[in-house]
């Protein structure tokens, strides 16, 4: 099935047969694949993997699947905003080649017995604050790779510690996927573009920049010599004050994710904090 519009050649494929059919038809061009990972409600940092995977020769296909195993039971599954025709001409537009859009069927069948866990990179963080979610990435991302078959996956930065996770997974397991990251999309204002932030209230879109300014200039004091510590836990207690609920600022290494105790390459402050019902994630290099 191909979209209608200005992109008549986006092929679509909605099962297992479709998809490899497709697949056989875009590898006898010579084409290896990129794949982009999306849950949908696409926006333009979304368009910025799609982009930067077109920038790499290869066809590129894109996922839409929101998987319901990376949700913990008070989170936002039924919730999650979707717009399907939306990102169709969204990801037509942006010159994609090939979408899946797996059922609930085809990630998990009535009698799949089978989950990825992973330690390392996943055990902090998101990995303490949502039990389980990395469990369900990695079970979903190993699932595309092997319905997909790409040679590479583009993974925004954004969530800085997914992109070590899916590393360290297609290392770990001889996958033979290359992850690469791109840089967060933000909005002038500096917030990291989200799907979720449709969800923020006029008050709550006006405060949710000061996340990233916080996060800027605490990397600007740490890269100059400043004690981690006091200067994390300062930062924290401004983002409660003024109306966040943080549930973590650290600073990390950049590929294992543990603490460390002062600016040093690779670092990167990390940061989740809930503004209302949403709750936001960014993280900013420093060092």
């Amino acid at each position: 099935m191909a979209v209608p519009g200005n992109v008549p050649s986006m092929l679509i494929a909605r099962d297992l047969d479709t998809l490899a059919s497709h697949r056989a038809r875009l590898a006898s061009q010579a084409r290896s694949l990129a794949l982009v990972p999306t849950m949908g409600a696409l926006h333009d940092g979304h368009l910025a993997l799609i982009a930067a995977a077109r920038r790499s020769g290869a066809a590129v296909a894109a996922s839409i699947f929101v998987n319901p195993l990376q949700f913990g039971p008070a989170e936002d599954f039924t919730s999650y905003p979707r717009d399907e025709a939306g990102d169709l001409a969204a990801l037509a537009g942006a010159g994609c080649d090939l979408v899946w859009l797996p059922p609930l069927a085809a990630m998990y069948p009535a009698d799949a017995v089978t989950t990825v866990d992973i330690g390392g990179p996943a055990e902090r963080w998101e990995g303490a604050a949502r039990p389980g979610h990395f469990r369900g990435v990695a079970t979903v991302v190993t699932k595309l790779f092997g319905q997909v078959r790409p040679a590479s996956a583009y993974f925004g930065e954004k969530d800085w510690q997914q992109v070590q996770v899916v590393r360290r997974l297609s290392h770990d397991l001889h996958l033979g996927v290359e992850i690469v990251p791109v840089p967060t999309v933000r909005a002038p204002d500096g917030l990291a573009l989200s799907s979720r932030n449709r969800f923020l209230t006029p008050a709550e879109r006006a405060l949710a920049p000061a996340l990233h300014l916080m996060l800027a200039a605490l990397a600007d004091m740490l890269a100059q010599g400043g004690e981690a510590e006091p200067l994390l836990a300062e930062a924290a207690a401004k983002l409660a004050a003024s109306g966040f609920l943080p549930d973590y600022l650290a600073l990390v290494d950049a590929e294992t994710l543990v603490p460390i105790s002062a600016a040093r390459p690779p670092g990167r402050l990390i940061a989740a904090a809930r503004l209302g019902a949403v709750r936001l994630l960014d993280n900013v290099p420093v060092g």
